[in-house]
């Protein structure tokens, strides 16, 4: 006897149906085939023993299960429900059978028969829906999560026996609904953190300011306890807010990879701040392993990711970061096949000025040669640094600053500004399908929209001529210009726009080490700023 049952399996981020069939002939073994790892082997034992402790009976047969497409690997407990269902179909032990084929299921099975949460609830709904399924059946705990997809039929149950009944008629359940634009809307602007509380460092804020409105890397240099990580992690409240197309990426990426289970609240409206340190490995910041699965870089996709002490990260590592950046995706490729991650996201690095940290500290002295700083500073490439166009300088805020009674400027009040330069650029690239903001621009879209005023133009050439730039480094510097003109709405890129971008230049190696060469092991002194002569 063969019964027919839909569930679904994992590959990245995409949901595929995958239909169970089971046969049941005389003898006693369990075959399962269509390439199941160990975890879906297993699940016969946990299947059996759950339909045993809710009420019903393991049949005394041979079990030939076929999991179909047999090409594509089956992963984890997801399917633990839907073979338990198929094993009592098979057995004539479910009235009702006709309902089968209207439903997708999914859950994982414990020894006393309740459905588990899984990952990935939101794909499988998003895959049902677009697969034009009647409804989809999930575990109780992601029903939440399964119902953000609002044009289908979303049940939760809370055990097989449950399931059965529900499947039979003998039970209703409510589809559960959601209202993903209010919850969505009501919680955008609800943080935890703000810019009020950063106290001084008004260049810092202004150069956060900038790669928001035009979505540009940063590097955060300074000496320890000058609030590079408390600027960081306030970056995500100055940006402008998610669309309902961006938060559904987010979280079903959470969904998959990272809090599956445990979106209790809906649709994430708030942009990720992901945060990682040097131990992290190249497949954990990347993504990759046996089993291709994303790093942080896509943990961070519409949002910000923040590395700190970014010059203790080994070479590779900080390499590795260059293509994601440049493509907005990552490709993990491994001999069976090539998954493609998306990771648009700001990268924000900070990073000590040398080892001991108090390199042109204004209080402090430096204990490193200037041979020691170069080297510690060498593993940040030119082209990672092209790719962070806003070297920022954190300076260590005083006393009097921190207990001073002065008012910051609040993150909605920056906010404000960010989204009119953003509402100028979506204007500008609205012609173009994958180019968004600033920094997106290819060669030939900063050509045509960064002109330049006469004076602006021989600075360039000029900073160009000091600060030994590559072509990149051109490239990057006209960008944030083009940001910097949009904060003050204008057209024409000026002097004073450039001369502010190039501003952002200082931390360049050519001018950082010779400033280095003349300061290491002493007093460090007032800040170093570049001047074009």
């Amino acid at each position: 006897m063969q019964e027919k049952i839909y569930g679904c399996a994992l590959d990245s981020l995409q949901a595929t149906t995958v239909t169970i069939e089971l046969s049941l002939e005389k003898g006693n073994h369990r075959v399962i085939s269509g390439l199941p790892d160990d975890a879906v082997k297993e699940s016969l034992a946990r299947i059996e023993a759950a339909i045993t402790n809710a009420g019903f009976r393991v049949p005394d047969a041979k079990m030939v299960y076929c999991l179909s497409p047999a090409c594509l690997p089956k992963k984890g407990t997801i399917l633990d429900l839907p073979m338990a269902i198929s094993m009592l179909a098979a057995s004539g032990q479910l009235p009702g059978k006709k309902r089968l084929k209207d439903f997708i299921i999914c859950g994982e099975l414990n020894l006393s028969g309740e459905v588990l949460p899984i990952r990935g609830a939101l794909s499988v709904a998003l895959h049902a829906w677009r697969e034009k399924i009647s409804g989809v059946i999930v575990p109780a705990a992601n029903v939440d999560e399964a119902a953000l997809v609002t044009k289908i039929p979303v049940y939760g149950v809370h055990t097989l026996e449950e399931t059965i009944q529900f499947l039979s008629g003998q039970l209703h359940i409510e589809p559960v609904t959601i209202n993903t634009r209010e919850i969505f809307y009501n919680t955008q602007y609800e943080f935890d953190v703000d810019f009020s509380e950063v106290r001084g460092n008004a260049h810092a804020k202004r150069g956060m300011e900038i790669s928001a409105s035009g979505s540009h890397g940063v590097l955060l240099i300074g000496s320890p306890g000058s609030a590079k990580s408390m600027t960081a992690a306030r970056l995500p409240t100055i940006l402008p807010p998610m669309t309902l197309q961006e938060a559904l990426e987010i979280t079903e990426i959470m969904s998959v990879f990272g809090d599956g289970g445990k979106i209790k609240q809906g649709l994430i409206s708030r942009r990720p701040f992901i945060a990682g340190n040097s131990t992290i490995s190249i497949p954990g910041l990347i993504g990759g392993g046996s089993v291709a699965k994303p790093g942080l870089i896509t943990l961070a996709h519409n949002g910000v990711l923040f590395l700190d002490e970014f010059a203790e990260f080994g070479r590779p590592a900080i390499e590795s970061l260059r293509l994601p950046i440049e493509m907005g995706e990552v490709k993990i490729t491994r001999a069976m096949n090539t998954v493609t991650f998306p990771s648009a996201f700001i990268l924000v690095a900070a990073t000590n000025a040398c080892p001991c940290g108090y390199f042109n500290h204004p209080q402090r002295n430096c204990s490193c040669s200037p041979k020691t700083i170069q080297k510690y500073l060498n593993k940040l490439s030119g082209p990672i640094m092209d790719r962070l166009p806003l070297h920022i300088e954190v300076q260590p805020v005083s006393a009097a600053e921190l207990i001073g009674e002065s008012q910051e400027e609040s993150s909605s009040a920056i906010r404000e500004r960010v989204m009119k330069a953003r509402e100028i650029q979506n204007h500008r690239f609205k012609p173009y399908d994958k180019v968004h903001n600033n920094s997106q621009m290819t060669a030939a879209l900063v050509k045509m929209h960064c002109k330049l005023e006469t004076d602006a133009e021989e600075l360039l050439v000029t900073a160009m001529r000091h600060l030994k730039l590559s072509g990149r480094g051109y490239d990057s510097i006209l960008k944030v210009s083009r940001t910097i003109a949009d904060l003050e709405g204008s057209e024409i890129i000026r002097f004073i726009h450039i001369s502010e971008a190039i501003g952002y230049r200082s931390l360049d190696k050519e001018k950082w080490m010779a400033t280095a060469s003349g300061k290491a092991g002493k007093h460090s002194g007032k800040k170093t700023v570049f001047k074009v002569a």
